[in-house]
């Protein structure tokens, strides 16, 4: 048995999954078609294949101790210069996802990911790319809003082809957590013109 590259993340629901992947490519992202919108909660980790059933384990206790929580997107942001990413921003749910992700990590667990730069949860719509089509990714998503119940994560592994596949989603275990005043229509989006 060998090593497997493996990733955490909570999935964009549909149809704005769809529709932000579409506009990725649009940008001139190669990689979107093998990549599902999503937040990343642990970023590709290589792990020896034999120990994912204890990643599996792991994960099956973070989610069993999660409460469903909502989550907002609005808006562009960048990390350019130090990274080439154009991102749509988590304006609700982060402090949940950043929470996750620290529960994901944890050193005592199979996965004790040191991370490259401090933890900022979005989803990223354009990556490494000439700087004309960030900009545009920025100022065309600028206006996009989204919103949903996140009820779980999920854990992908990344093919040899370089796309993503789920290989189970985990729901979290507790009783789901009504939405903020003002934001009960939950599951819709939209990319307003500015």
């Amino acid at each position: 048995m060998g090593t497997v590259t493996i990733g955490v993340s909570i999935a964009v629901p549909e149809p704005h999954g769809s529709l932000l992947q579409e506009r990725r490519t649009g940008f001139g992202d190669v990689a979107a078609h093998g990549i599902p919108t999503h937040v990343t909660l642990l970023p590709p980790t290589e792990v020896d294949e034999t120990g994912l059933p204890a990643v599996d384990a792991h994960l099956t206790r973070v989610a069993a101790a999660g409460r469903p929580f909502p989550m907002r997107l609005s808006g562009t942001g960048t990390f350019r210069p130090l990274s080439p990413v154009v991102y749509v921003r988590v304006v609700q749910g982060a402090e949940a996802c950043t929470r996750l992700q620290q529960g994901i990590r944890e050193p005592s667990g199979p996965v004790p990911r040191e991370l490259q730069f401090p933890y900022h949860p979005h989803v990223t719509v354009a990556h490494g790319i000439d700087d004309a089509a960030m900009d545009r990714a920025f100022e065309e998503l600028a206006g996009f809003e989204a919103e949903w119940s996140c009820t779980g994560f999920a854990l992908y592994e990344q093919g040899a082809d370089g796309v993503w596949r789920k290989l189970r989603e985990y729901a979290f275990g507790g009783p789901v957590v009504p939405p903020q005043a003002g934001h009960a229509d939950l599951g819709r989006g939209t990319i307003a013109s500015r």
